[in-house]
């Protein structure tokens, strides 16, 4: 069984849509990040940086913190949406989530939707950086139907809980075309919907 401890966030929601993807036995148990639970020792432990997610895999005794090693691990753990084959191109979609693309629309949402008003210049900045991934994105998917090619995949999962926070964005979703068919295809999948309701209030995916 595996334990997923995480504050309800698109990183968190990562984990959740996987462990529902592929069918693994799971619990919920929530990191209040809003009182600061993740810096308690007890959790620093198990995640040096005070981040969630972190997984507790219960059955071989191993934790594991930072959303793309978890989502690796799974991964190989269940043999599905990370294929030996294709592994490097994953990877390097994987990996621009986790470096990019998830770390700059949080600089956006921080300035654009959390403080709006507190700094033109990181506003600005920030909308530019979220409007260029948006157009980057829509680049890669005219050709492929997913990010690592003609399968869904880890890198899917890994960036889609980022562009389903695309009305906090106010840059146009619907106005990216081949972005907004990816995301009604990756939308449309039940393990999808049921993963995005990660603690279980009845989140829905938002719509474009």
């Amino acid at each position: 069984m595996i334990e997923l401890l995480t504050a309800d966030t698109p990183n968190g929601k990562k984990i959740s849509i996987m462990l529902e993807e592929i069918k693994f036995k799971y619990k919920v148990t929530k990191i209040n990040i809003f009182k600061e639970e993740q810096f308690k020792p007890d959790f620093k432990k198990i995640s040096p940086f005070s981040k969630t997610p972190v997984i507790i895999d219960h059955d071989n005794k191993k934790s594991l913190f930072e959303s793309g090693a978890i989502l690796m691990y799974l991964g190989e753990k269940s043999g599905k949406f990370y294929e030996k084959t294709n592994r490097l191109l994953i990877n390097q979609w994987l990996i621009g989530q986790v470096a990019y693309i998830g770390p700059m629309l949080g600089q956006h949402h921080q300035f654009h939707h959390y403080n709006p008003g507190k700094s033109k210049f990181g506003e600005n900045r920030y909308f530019k950086i979220a409007e260029r991934i948006y157009n980057e994105l829509d680049l890669r998917l005219a050709n492929v139907k997913f990010l690592a090619g003609e399968d869904y995949s880890i890198a899917d999962i890994a960036t889609f809980p980022w562009i389903a926070r695309h009305d906090w964005h106010d840059i146009g979703l619907k106005k990216f075309k081949n972005l907004s068919k990816w995301y009604k295809r990756i939308s449309s999948r039940d393990a999808v919907a049921k993963g995005y309701d990660l603690m279980k209030t009845g989140d829905k995916i938002p719509k474009i």
